[in-house]
């Protein structure tokens, strides 16, 4: 599973909403959504802030398994 993948199912195993996990990682709606469509990569800061809303490590959501760079 992706790192964006993770990010949306941690977030709506929670019961977030992307504005909710927006606003408790300190960026705008747009940017989760970015985020979980794979189409922003976001800084070593803002992964620990949306880790941290999550109660997550960054092991949990960003890293990536060595296979899941051939696919």
């Amino acid at each position: 599973m992706l790192p964006n993948d993770r990010v949306r199912k941690a977030r709506k195993n929670k019961g977030y909403s992307q504005v909710v996990l927006a606003e408790k990682a300190s960026v705008t709606r747009q940017t989760i959504g970015l985020i979980e469509a794979g189409k922003y990569n976001p800084s070593l800061k803002l992964c620990l802030r949306i880790c941290y809303a999550l109660d997550k490590t960054l092991d949990e959501l960003f890293w990536y398994d060595p296979g899941e760079f051939e696919r």
